[in-house]
């Protein structure tokens, strides 16, 4: 079983939506999915350095007061799943391409499972921490931390290796209609949009893994 993500660091929902598929997946132990991240960006226009929080927030939601309450919102849901949001911490809102870019590295270079565990470190860095993930130096340091070779990252990071090819790849996913994420796509013919609860995931769950199975026995 295939199941591709479809998120940007900087979504919070996101965070919580791949949390909820974690817990439904421990709901069905004996899957074993293969997990692919891919790459969206919710805003490709933030400025390569970044853009001061507050300001970023108050255009999108208007006033201090409405800021205060989708935070409370999102500290309370994440709470829920066991996640900590410290969204007083985040001073910047990054752009997020160079951070989609070392997942990519990472998928290329790790061993199994490491790129999905760079963007649980990352969202984890963002949300909990309030690192800046538009910093090379920052997100060469968690690629160090999540068990890669921290220098061939940064060197990565430094050169123009693979920036157009995630272009592209990030237009292809506007293209096939995807305007929101998290959105989370089984074997490439289901997906579920949205932080679902994790019991919204089982049936697509099932209903992938019995093909799974039966694609085995017809091999």
């Amino acid at each position: 079983m295939l199941i591709e993500i479809v998120a940007d660091f900087v979504c919070p929902w996101c965070y919580i939506g791949k949390r909820r598929l974690e817990r439904a997946l421990a709901q069905r132990p004996t899957s074993q999915p293969e997990v692919r991240w891919m790459p969206f960006q919710l805003d490709p226009d933030t400025p390569p350095g970044g853009i001061d929080r507050t300001i970023d927030l108050l255009a999108k939601f208007g006033s201090a007061e409405r800021i205060r309450q989708v935070n409370a919102l999102l500290e309370q849901t994440a709470a829920a799943e066991g996640l900590s949001l410290n969204l007083d911490r985040i001073r910047r809102t990054p752009n997020t391409l160079d951070a989609h870019r070392l997942m990519r590295h990472a998928d290329a270079n790790g061993r199994g499972g490491q790129a999905m565990e760079l963007a649980s470190a990352l969202q984890a860095a963002f949300f909990r921490d309030g690192r800046d993930i538009g910093d090379r130096a920052v997100l060469a340091a968690i690629a160090g931390e999540s068990g890669l070779d921290a220098d061939a990252a940064a060197a990565f990071l430094e050169s123009d290796a693979d920036r157009d090819t995630l272009r592209q790849s990030l237009a292809s996913i506007r293209q096939l209609g995807i305007q929101a994420v998290p959105c989370f796509i089984f074997n490439r013919l289901y997906s579920l949009s949205g932080a679902q609860e994790p019991g919204a995931f089982l049936p697509l769950l099932d209903l992938a893994g019995a093909e799974g199975v039966v694609a085995s026995a017809a091999g």
